[in-house]
C-alpha cells in the first residue's frame, strides 16, 4: 500500500477525543455472535522521512481529523500519525496518507536516552499519556509520563504504586512490566502490568496481573485492590501470556482486555475479553476478575502476530463503531506491522434496549 505525506508541522495539534462508545454500539450482539473482520493493512516500514518504523505497541485514533496514531517501542521513542482511515473505509480513498514521525524530548526539548520502551498510548488533547514497559534497573524503570502532542516535549512523570517498583523479591518483572493504558469515561487513567508482580507469581495457583489508576488532577497512581486473571499459573513465563492492552467503553464498569501469548510449536495467540469491573473499590483484595465473554481473534482473521494496541475506530455506514487492533513487528524486516479493523456482528433480533452482558 502506498502513503502520501500530506502532514505540516501544524497539523501535529488535534482535539480532545470523542466520547467512548457505549456496549451496546461497541460490541457485538449477543456477545457470541463476534466480530467481523473489515481489514487487514499492512502498515509501511518507512516513513515518509526514510526512517524505519515499527515497534507499534500502541494505536489511538482521533475522529475529529480522521488521524490515526501509533506509538513505537523503538528505544529512540516516537509516534508516527496516518490520515484518511474513515475514508479509506469507505471506499472513498485508495490508501492512508502518512505523516512524520513526532520525536518524543525531555523537558528541555533535547532527545530522549536510548532505552525508551514505549508500551501504552492514550491521547487526551495536546496530551500524550506513554507508559514505558521498563526492566529492573535504576535508569530503565517503567514509568507513566505525559508528554505535549504539539512538540513531543515530556510534561509530568506519575510514579509507580509501591508494589510495583523493584525492590528485592517483589515489583515488575524484567520486561513484564506496564502495556496496558486506557482513559474512561469519567476521566481516569486505568493501567495493567503485563504480568505478574514477583510477589504474585504463586498467588491462587492463577496468573493475574494488578490494575492502577491515576484520577485527575491525581500526583499517585491508586493500586485497585482487584486484578485480571489471566491464565493457569506460570502462562505468562512459559507461554509469554500478557495482557498487552485495554480499552474503555462508555460505561465505567465495562472494559476490554487484549491478551497476547506465543509459545512453540503453537506459535501466537490473540483473545479479547470484555471485564465488569467493580464499581465500588472493595474495601479488602477480592479474587481476581473473570472474563464475561472471550474470542479468539486470530479466528476471525487476524494474521498470527505479536498483537499490543487497541483503540476505538471510525464509525462504518451501517453505523457500527470498529475495533483497531495493531502488532508490533518487533523490528524484523521478515514481519509485518499490522492494522486490523474490526466490526462486532448483530444478531437479527438484537436492538440495544435489549443489550446485556
Amino acid at each position: 500500500m502506498m502513503f502520501q505525506s500530506t502532514l505540516a508541522p501544524r497539523d501535529m495539534m488535534v482535539s480532545a477525543l470523542p466520547s467512548l462508545p457505549s456496549p451496546p454500539l461497541a460490541l457485538p450482539c449477543p456477545l457470541s455472535a463476534g466480530w467481523e473482520l473489515i481489514h487487514n493493512l499492512d502498515l509501511p516500514g518507512k516513513g515518509v522521512d526514510g526512517g524505519q518504523l515499527g515497534g507499534f505497541s500502541a494505536v489511538a485514533y482521533q475522529r475529529d481529523g480522521d488521524r490515526l496514531w501509533l506509538l513505537s517501542d523503538a528505544a529512540k521513542g516516537y509516534l508516527v500519525s496516518f490520515k484518511g482511515l474513515s475514508r479509506f473505509l469507505q471506499g472513498v480513498q485508495g490508501s492512508l496518507q502518512g505523516g512524520r514521525r513526532l520525536l518524543l524530548r525531555d523537558r528541555e526539548g533535547l532527545p530522549l536516552p536510548q532505552a525508551f520502551d514505549g508500551e501504552g498510548l492514550v491521547l487526551d488533547g495536546d496530551q500524550i499519556w506513554i507508559v514505558r514497559e521498563g526492566r529492573r534497573r535504576p535508569l530503565r524503570r517503567a514509568k507513566l509520563q505525559s508528554y505535549a502532542l504539539s512538540n513531543g516535549r515530556l510534561q509530568r512523570e506519575v510514579p509507580l504504586p509501591r508494589a510495583w517498583q523493584e525492590i528485592e523479591g517483589q515489583g515488575l518483572a524484567s520486561n513484564k512490566g506496564p502495556e496496558a493504558l486506557t482513559l474512561t469515561a469519567t476521566g481516569d487513567l486505568l493501567m495493567a502490568a503485563e504480568a505478574p508482580l514477583i510477589q504474585d507469581r504463586a498467588h491462587l495457583g492463577r496468573d493475574w496481573v494488578r490494575l492502577a489508576r491515576l484520577r485527575p488532577g491525581s500526583d499517585q497512581l491508586t493500586e485497585l485492590l482487584v486484578g485480571v486473571e489471566i491464565g493457569p499459573a506460570g502462562a505468562a513465563s512459559t507461554q509469554k501470556l500478557g495482557l498487552t492492552e485495554l480499552l474503555a467503553l462508555g460505561d465505567d464498569s465495562a472494559v476490554l482486555a487484549l491478551l497476547r501469548s506465543f509459545a512453540f510449536p503453537e506459535g501466537w495467540s490473540a483473545h479479547l475479553q470484555v471485564l465488569r469491573l467493580p464499581t465500588e473499590e472493595p474495601a479488602a483484595p477480592a479474587p481476581p476478575i473473570q472474563p464475561l465473554h472471550r474470542w479468539d481473534l486470530l479466528a476471525a482473521g487476524l494474521p498470527a502476530s505479536n498483537w499490543e494496541g487497541m483503540a476505538w475506530g471510525p464509525q462504518l455506514n451501517d453505523g457500527r463503531i470498529t475495533l483497531l487492533v495493531a502488532s508490533d513487528d518487533g523490528f524484523n524486516p521478515l514481519l509485518s506491522s499490522w492494522l486490523s479493523v474490526l466490526a462486532p456482528r448483530r444478531g437479527p433480533d438484537c436492538v440495544p434496549d435489549r443489550f446485556a452482558f
